[in-house]
């Protein structure tokens, strides 16, 4: 069911969503673009001078009034929040249980103090212990960079990750409520809004992918990297893509591609500024039997087309496995849970989404469940929830603070990071120059022993832009202000990394 925009008068998040007005206090003064831009040449720090209050490049703050995180900080943040105090009122209204009632009540004042905290631009707190295994590191962190910040000249990628951290202490201090998720109705809803995306997949793709007798090595090897490159780009597209997938395709047909095929790729990857699409295929064909991981994004369709890429994967002998990174508490509203993840296995095979699908689309998406589910008992598929990925740290202390994820990884063929708020942790989401290469803004995922080819698979929708081409970025700023939130473009940036060589810890 959808969220309503319209909270009722009754209770406390009817003012959440209005325009918010933020004390802003003692903050230093605010610097321009301009500015910002002329100091960069002062950058990167060298590594040791770089910290979470200090990244490589200038950080983006939430009083940085021409950057996104202003926005996101002063209006979006609150929105965000008072929808969420309106689904547990809508969650409360359905409850009979006088102890369950009182004990969500009680995390709905836990909420309303975070919204004051918000709209007030408190400092960051500590979190309170609620048991969880994330504890040590946001303490830790918090009193080692950020004692005496606040919302607002805090990082706005610590601050944005502190504030959803906040937002699930309201519930794992409850007794009944612990595993709650705010976001998931919502999450639900954008699959059983994608009905048409969702059945020109399941219907080309509930088959099993049979291999052709009568393709040569050379035409199979082809066909392969057409595919890829097409699936790459509805992972990368989600909803926006067209989903012209090429399937099925005789030698004639791919000799033809050949001519032909390369004007719908070009016209489909025109938005991508920074294209390393090409050079991540050929990489991929040479993987047989390996291992790819998926560090996941969004719940929902995305996810689904996470599935269908990853189910090719198998089916091509591409992988023997592959690896899906997701959240263990609710997390930037659409992010993957556990829940999520069960939630759509079984809305593919069991569900009744979709009331005008035909009984043959149903029986294709039914299909895709029942094999992805069998992948999972196999083993094939395994889905993981580390907790640094929930932590303010970004990538960058990967290999610091979560060694154990950091050697985990390094023993995949590849490592894909879905979407925005990946990408802004990978390259620790900062002023860094736009044509910074790619391998240069990861950092130590990058330069360390053991780092494992990464690709990052980004529409942008925030300020931190790297890897595109030399006068790019500044002929968009000027013809199309606002292109970096618009979502219109997109990355796919690859990272050779240091594979097959020992981590330095070990």
């Amino acid at each position: 069911m959808a969220e309503s925009n319209h909270p009722a008068k009754g209770h406390p998040s009817a003012k959440a969503v209005q325009k918010t007005v933020l004390n802003l206090g003692n903050l230093p003064p605010k610097p321009k673009a301009s500015d910002m831009k002329a100091s960069a040449n002062q950058y990167p720090r060298t590594p040791s001078r770089v910290n979470p209050n200090q990244p490589p490049w200038p950080a983006y703050r939430g009083y940085h009034e021409y950057s996104f995180a202003h926005a996101t900080m002063g209006v979006r943040l609150p929105t965000i929040l008072g929808k969420a105090i309106d689904d547990v009122w809508k969650t409360l209204n359905q409850e009979y249980d006088e102890e369950r009632i009182v004990d969500l009540v009680n995390c709905i004042h836990r909420m309303e103090d975070l919204m004051g905290d918000l709209q007030g631009n408190s400092k960051l707190r500590p979190i309170i212990d609620d048991g969880a295994g994330d504890i040590a590191l946001w303490n830790k962190e918090i009193a080692k960079f950020f004692r005496g910040k606040d919302f607002m000249n805090a990082p706005w990628l610590f601050a944005e990750a502190y504030k959803y951290r906040r937002l699930r202490e309201c519930f794992s201090l409850s007794k009944y409520w612990v595993d709650y998720d705010v976001f998931f109705r919502q999450k639900c809803d954008t699959f059983s809004r994608s009905s048409q995306a969702v059945f020109e997949l399941s219907t080309r793709f509930s088959a099993p992918q049979e291999a052709d007798a009568n393709l040569s090595a050379e035409a199979k090897l082809e066909k392969d990297k057409l595919l890829f490159l097409e699936l790459t780009q509805v992972c990368l597209w989600g909803n926006s893509t067209d989903l012209s997938l090429l399937i099925d395709m005789t030698e004639e047909d791919i000799k033809k591609l050949q001519s032909t095929g390369g004007d719908h790729l070009a016209a489909t990857e025109k938005n991508i500024l920074g294209n390393n699409l090409h050079k991540l295929a050929d990489y991929v064909m040479t993987i047989k039997n390996g291992r790819i991981d998926f560090v996941l994004d969004n719940a929902g369709f995305e996810l689904y087309c996470d599935m269908v890429y990853a189910d090719w994967l198998i089916q091509s002998g591409t992988c023997s496995q592959v690896i899906f990174h997701g959240k263990k508490i609710p997390w930037f509203v659409s992010d993957v849970t556990k829940q999520d993840w069960n939630w759509l296995l079984n809305s593919c095979t069991y569900g009744q989404l979709f009331p005008d699908a035909s009984e043959q689309e149903m029986d294709s998406l039914r299909t895709l469940g029942q094999r992805w589910k069998q992948y999972e008992k196999e083993g094939k598929w395994k889905y993981e929830a580390h907790p640094f990925w929930c932590t303010g740290y970004t990538f960058w202390d990967l290999h610091s603070e979560a060694p154990d994820l950091f050697q985990h990884l390094s023993e995949s063929n590849l490592v894909i990071f879905k979407g925005d708020l990946n990408h802004r942790k990978l390259t620790y989401d900062c002023h860094a120059p736009l044509d910074t290469p790619f391998s240069t803004a990861i950092g130590p995922l990058a330069s360390e022993p053991g780092a494992p080819p990464i690709a990052s698979l980004r529409t942008i929708k925030s300020d931190v832009v790297v890897g595109i081409p030399s006068g790019v970025g500044e002929k968009l700023d000027e013809e199309e202000p606002g292109w970096k939130i618009s979502g219109k473009y997109a990355v796919v940036l690859l990272s050779e990394g240091r594979p097959g060589e020992k981590p330095q810890y070990i």
